[in-house]
């Protein structure tokens, strides 16, 4: 456990040396910040629905920006040997690279948590599903920030790792919009690929079984296909 929190450490400390992470930390939140007073301005409402829906369309571009290094450039600089000789695991590197960008999103979710204070003295939302709404947006950050680790053990090269990643990321995002061409089973299979049909059910307060299956399973994919990335093409 202490090894892996040493890496956690190291990640989210490269985290904070970057400068690319505070312009993705700075940028996030003042994008979030002008869609958060305009969907105010524009319902009226104590409700955080439109802004989390907002969140989520914006996390689909700035979690590859985030991802795209964490493997990358570790074989482009070559200290991928290195780590890999470790009396680390394979699982302890990838999970501790995955938890340390996880805190990292976190703390940035985290700075938004001031929008439900300015709602509850606006007005008087519903806690639980303020709540239930960042939930859903944290797990499916997590699950972006999967996919994105993912495709970085892929290749030596950041913008193509980036690239992928917005392949994927825009397929289980969009593939909602190609529902109305399906019928039937396919049609079925397409709504629960997509990750807005999911959250819709967190924002709304509905947190049910087959998101959490769906969120959980599909991070713990990444995480496999990730590990064995790192064995199998540590010479790519």
């Amino acid at each position: 456990m202490s090894q892996l929190m040493s890496i956690v450490r190291k990640e989210l400390s490269a985290h904070f040396k970057s400068p690319v992470a505070y312009i993705i930390l700075v940028l996030t939140v003042a994008i979030f910040n002008i869609f958060f007073y305009m969907i105010i301005e524009q319902d009226r409402e104590a409700s955080l629905k439109g802004v989390f829906q907002a969140m989520e369309f914006m996390l689909v571009f700035l979690v590859p920006i985030l991802t795209m290094k964490i493997f990358a450039e570790e074989k482009a600089v070559g200290t991928i040997e290195l780590l890999m000789t470790s009396p680390l695991t394979n699982t302890q590197i990838v999970l501790g690279k995955y938890l340390g960008v996880l805190a990292f999103f976190t703390i940035m979710i985290g700075v938004t948590l001031v929008y439900a204070v300015i709602v509850a003295c606006w007005g008087d939302p519903d806690g639980k599903v303020l709540a239930s709404g960042y939930a859903g947006i944290w797990i499916e950050g997590a699950f972006f920030l999967a996919v994105g680790m993912m495709t970085s053990s892929w290749t030596r090269n950041q913008i193509v790792a980036a690239i992928t990643s917005y392949a994927i990321l825009f397929v289980v995002y969009f593939s909602i919009s190609f529902m109305k061409y399906f019928n039937g089973p396919a049609e079925v299979l397409v709504r629960q690929l997509s990750t807005w049909a999911h959250l819709e059910n967190f924002v709304s307060g509905v947190i049910t079984a087959g998101d959490i299956v769906y969120y959980s399973s599909g991070i713990a994919v990444c995480c496999v296909v990730t590990r064995m990335s790192i064995e199998n093409r540590i010479k790519d």
